[in-house]
């Protein structure tokens, strides 16, 4: 018994090391990314989304994405609440293609998850910020060729959220989203550091290698599969993959993770399967798993 006793404080003073190290090395990009995240959410979202509504009626094209996607980037707001204003400006006769742009990006990134994602260094942020970038054209280009004369999306009965930041005092409705901010994503930030303490104590550096390293396709196979049912909040699979980096994963197979991460996550889904038809919504499952794939062979290749 006392054996046992000393076998499990031993594993727990090594878990609570490397814990603590990630917690140390990852907590300021986690305050940042809130702070800017709460920022961006009470000063600057109804901006955001008026510059994107002030898009209705030029004749910029196909290359209207490029601006729909880079608001969507800038956007704040998680897909249940970025639906109901998509739903708002189709019914203004926004084109598909450009909602396609911009509620692409939102899925995969916010200002929020760019400070996040700082923790991971420049070359993988770079990475991320780039594929996804890229990854919401690409939807407004293939919604473009393929549904021109035809709506992609069904909105029926959408109406725009009322937003919960409505206090009068600025500074006390930017602390109340902080403070929101901090209780949906703190849960994830701490299992992320407890999972990726497990997995530098127990995970060997070779099995990293083996699943996710170097330039082969199953490394970057395996990331875009795990990242389907793993990923569940931005703040909470950093800590992963820090350290599935660290230990060997490619920079080209953490990009696929974080593309079927988010655009896969189970929330995300939900919200989505309302606006869109099944046949859609398989179309969606096909672009994000082949995209992913094709953006890990890719940054693999340059890397």
């Amino acid at each position: 018994m006392n054996e046992l006793l000393a076998v499990l404080r031993r594993e727990f003073i090594y878990l609570w090391y490397y814990a603590e190290l990630q917690f140390r090395q990852i907590f300021w990009y986690w305050v940042l990314g809130i702070a800017i995240g709460s920022f961006v959410s009470v000063f600057a979202k109804n901006g955001i989304h008026d510059l994107f509504r002030r898009m209705q009626g030029r004749k910029w094209g196909l290359f209207g994405i490029i601006p729909a996607c880079l608001l969507g980037i800038a956007s704040p707001l998680c897909m249940y609440g970025t639906i109901p204003i998509a739903a708002s400006f189709s019914r203004q006769g926004m084109r598909d293609d450009w909602l396609a742009s911009f509620m692409m990006a939102s899925i995969l990134l916010n200002p929020q998850l760019i400070a996040y994602s700082a923790a991971l260094g420049p070359q993988v942020l770079t990475v991320r910020i780039v594929s996804c970038f890229l990854c919401g054209c690409a939807a407004g280009i293939l919604v473009h060729i393929f549904y021109r004369n035809r709506h992609f999306f069904d909105f029926t009965g959408f109406a725009e959220r009322e937003s919960r930041d409505t206090h009068p005092n600025l500074l006390i409705r930017y602390l109340l989203n902080i403070g929101r901010n901090v209780r949906t994503t703190g849960p994830y930030f701490l299992l992320g550091i407890v999972l990726s303490a497990a997995f530098q104590r127990y995970v060997p550096q070779k099995t990293m290698t083996t699943l996710f390293g170097g330039n082969e396709a199953w490394g970057v196979l395996m990331a875009a599969t795990i990242g389907v049912p793993l990923y569940a909040c931005g703040g909470g699979t950093i800590p992963l993959l820090r350290e599935w980096l660290w230990e060997g994963m490619s920079v080209g197979s953490a990009a696929a993770f974080m593309i079927t991460g988010p655009a896969t996550k189970i929330t995300n889904l939900g919200a989505l399967k309302i606006a869109l038809k099944m046949r859609h919504f398989v179309l969606y499952w096909a672009f994000v798993i082949v995209f992913a794939l094709l953006t890990g062979f890719a940054v693999n290749l340059v890397l």
